[in-house]
């Protein structure tokens, strides 16, 4: 048992995250690694189905806060020697393999957290000087009659214990790999050192049992040639297999909310809340995934709130699309209004400093989790991504129009309330005319995103809900405001129909009758109810606004 071999610190973390009252039960995907570790060509699984022995090199990227410490943690405590987890595992999924035993505690795991430094660490010197000294520490005293010397390259060091010990194996567990690549001080040459060090220490090498890593970003461009080629890489976007172990999907969600209204006195969450706000990744299968670190927080704390981009602020959102601000700019207005745009997402720009394409761009944003893809088209994922978004369209000038129009919106918010029409047509209509009009095909989804972006200062004081179910149809627009006595505003978008035929509709369809239902519950509610109508003539290129009391 040493620091980084056969370490209890994988152990006391998952079994930590095991009694949490929102643990998820990820276990199968020890059932996909068993075959890996297994003499032979592979094996049974728990439903009878033939499991093949598979690559031994797998690399797990993902976004941030998507489960992949949490999975390396639970991989090092139940195939690991140095603690006795049989009771953590029973119960769990995994548990009915026939297979379970067999491999639970019986083999050397190497488990390293790539993202720990020693302190005040300036260089990669000390960064990975650190790491091999703990870790040829940890052979020596395991393996003292293996003749290793601390000036050794830890490859010889394995090679002698697998020489020396009767075919001694190891499982790697390598969580964050990428981790160094972000830090400033490392080089061009560290990192090419730094990939050759892997390479020299997994590839071909007759000791290596597994070797799993993590990370946020693909190999493909950091390796190249065919240094680190042996790994099978495993991303959102690309492969199917191992999607339902990171990230929550619908179903363990639904569970979670159960277990979050029986252990909360006061719940202030409703399920439809939890799926609007941290719902919206999408694996290359379609299916739709939570954030987990986003969801547990939320149900712990009973609040929503921007819990996984806390750690990532807007900034970092704005590093890439300052890259081409021209190509993206009426792109991201489009997406902050909730529609999706068409983009090839290409997997591996992300590795690239220099991106320069609306495509670059885009397929970084994607795999960082900014954006999420699916068939052919990006998006915001959900509502938590989207308040970033939002505050970057009104902190940043260099967005041009789309920021003037979103620095407007202050103006907006208050003409609307004043029912001054004279001051939204002015506002809509400098939105027409800008001289890069994002109403260029004059059809209602920009439209939208026009009224999105002049109304955005509104989502500080109301929650605004799309497309919402109200009396016997769908409104395009309800703002509901976060204090009761306030104003309160319906607000239909047609495109050449007159602004009278808009309030027309939101009285015929009695639109009023969910928003009084869903404000009137409490008798503190006594503010206005506002019906909006704004329409664009696409023949005479004109706007048309008008506002009635309900």
């Amino acid at each position: 048992m040493g620091i980084y071999l056969n370490s209890k610190r994988a152990f006391s973390n998952y079994k930590e995250m095991t009694e949490s009252v929102y643990f998820v039960d990820k276990t199968l995907l020890l059932e996909e690694l068993i075959p890996i570790v297994s003499a032979g060509e592979g094996i049974f699984g728990i439903s009878g189905e033939w499991i093949g022995k598979g690559n031994k090199y797998v690399c797990i990227t993902r976004p941030r806060r998507f489960g992949k410490t949490v999975a390396a943690n639970m991989i090092g405590a139940y195939f690991g020697k140095g603690n006795d987890s049989r009771e953590l595992f029973e119960g769990l999924n995994i548990s009915a393999s026939k297979h379970f035993h067999a491999h639970l505690n019986r083999h050397h795991v190497i488990h390293i957290t790539w993202n720990e430094m020693p302190d005040m660490c300036k260089s990669y010197a000390e960064y990975i000087s650190r790491i091999k000294k703990r870790l040829m520490g940890d052979l020596r005293r395991e393996f003292p009659n293996a003749d290793i010397d601390m000036e050794d390259s830890l490859w010889d060091a394995f090679n002698n214990i697998y020489e020396l010990e009767e075919e001694v194996k190891f499982i790697f567990v390598l969580d964050e790999w990428d981790f160094i690549f972000h830090r400033a001080f490392v080089t061009d040459r560290d990192k090419s050192e730094y990939i050759g060090f892997l390479s020299n220490l997994l590839k071909d090498q007759p000791y290596v049992e597994l070797a799993y890593m993590t990370g946020i970003l693909p190999i493909a461009k950091y390796a190249s040639g065919s240094e680190l080629n042996m790994f099978l890489e495993y991303t959102m976007a690309s492969r199917v297999r191992y999607s339902s172990y990171f990230g929550f999907s619908e179903e363990e969600a639904d569970v979670l909310y159960d277990r979050y209204l029986n252990v909360t006195e006061a719940p202030r969450i409703t399920r439809e809340e939890l799926r609007g706000w941290y719902n919206g990744y999408q694996t290359l299968s379609g299916k739709r995934l939570y954030n987990p670190r986003s969801v547990v927080s939320a149900l712990n704390d009973n609040q929503l709130g921007d819990y996984w981009t806390s750690s990532g602020p807007y900034d970092e959102i704005f590093y890439y699309i300052k890259q081409n601000v021209d190509d993206v700019a009426e792109d991201i207005a489009v997406m902050v209004s909730g529609e999706s745009v068409p983009a090839k997402v290409q997997e591996y720009a992300a590795t690239s400093m220099n991106l320069t394409t609306r495509e670059e761009i885009f397929s970084a944003m994607v795999v960082y989790g900014f954006l999420s893809s699916g068939q052919g088209r990006v998006r915001i994922p959900n509502k938590e991504l989207m308040h970033k978004f939002e505050e970057m369209l009104r902190k940043e000038s260099s967005l041009g129009y789309v920021y003037r129009l979103a620095k407007a919106s202050d103006r907006m918010l208050k003409a609307t309330l004043a029912k001054d029409t004279d001051t939204m047509l002015e506002i809509l209509e400098y939105a027409h005319n800008t001289e890069s009009p994002l109403l260029s095909d004059s059809n209602e989804a920009e439209l939208t995103a026009v009224v999105n972006l002049v109304y955005l200062s509104a989502r500080d004081f109301y929650r605004i809900e799309r497309e919402d179910k109200a009396g016997v149809g769908y409104v395009d627009f309800i703002f509901y405001p976060l204090d009761k006595k306030s104003d309160g505003i319906i607000l239909e978008l047609k495109v050449d129909h007159t602004p009278e035929e808009a309030i027309r509709q939101i009285k015929e369809r009695k639109y009023a009758l969910k928003f009084k239902g869903r404000l009137g519950e409490n008798a503190a509610y006594c503010g206005r109810i506002l019906a909006v109508g704004i329409t664009f003539d696409k023949k005479d290129k004109v706007h048309g606004c008008k506002i009635e009391e309900l």
